[in-house]
């Protein structure tokens, strides 16, 4: 990744996702977001972030939020689009919002003005009923607490369902290596499986993925675990993992 984003021309957007990535599940650490710092900033690039999943990965808004705070302390050329689909449930409102940093306000003003000639032809006011229920939320102390507590009890479950299915795999009788699975984050997992594998899956199980092997983590639960766990190392304990 730092070599393919070194060799590319200057002055590129590169796009990043803030935390949880969608669909590996891996992000960078802190030392890794370092060094990709600095490398956008000796190319020049711009860094749009694409932040669906705060809150959603280690339950922390402020930890998820660590790579766009990084980037924003140490260059203005800093775009976020972040949506709250997710974190607070509001998949049908699509709600969210567009942070550019600027370098001086004049260039904002400039910025400003292109937005609202893209916004005006495409959507004019944009949807206000999800904005409100956000606004409310985060307006009031008590409920803003909620909120949080929510986010950690999500991404907790999540990373017990991780947890969960590779105990099952064990239990099922697999001796494949399924780390892969708890180190990664967030609501989606590559499992490894190939597209055989997952074909057979989906005929004699009724298990249904993504053809590369990835999973949603949100679709596990205690009453499936067990299921789920057999029919991979049905499908994978002969030929193993791609």
């Amino acid at each position: 990744m730092l070599e393919d984003i070194s060799k590319c021309s200057d002055e590129q957007i590169v796009v990043f996702h803030a935390c949880a990535h969608n669909p590996t599940g891996q992000d960078p650490s802190q030392d890794q977001w370092k060094k990709l710092l600095e490398v956008c900033k000796k190319k020049g690039h711009l860094a749009l972030f694409d932040s669906a999943y705060q809150g959603f990965a280690s339950g922390n808004l402020d930890t998820d939020a660590y790579s766009i705070r990084l980037f924003a302390q140490h260059t203005d050329r800093v775009a976020v689009t972040q949506s709250f689909a997710k974190n607070f449930g509001l998949y049908g409102e699509r709600i969210g919002s567009l942070n550019i940093l600027c370098s001086s306000a004049e260039e904002a003003t400039l910025v400003n003005g292109r937005i609202r000639t893209f916004a005006r032809p495409m959507y004019s006011n944009p949807p206000i009923h999800g904005a409100r229920i956000i606004d409310i939320i985060l307006g009031d102390k008590t409920l803003t607490k909620m909120w949080h507590d929510d986010l950690v009890l999500m991404s907790s479950r999540m990373k017990q369902m991780r947890t969960g299915l590779v105990q099952n795999l064990k239990d099922a009788g697999s001796k494949l290596d399924w780390s892969h699975i708890t180190n990664q984050i967030g609501m989606f997992a590559y499992t490894g499986m190939s597209e055989e594998q997952v074909m057979d899956l989906r005929k004699n199980e009724g298990l249904y993925m993504t053809a590369d092997g990835r999973i949603s983590i949100c679709g596990l639960n205690t009453k499936n675990l067990a299921y789920i766990a057999k029919g991979i190392h049905r499908v994978t304990k002969d030929k193993g993992l791609s």
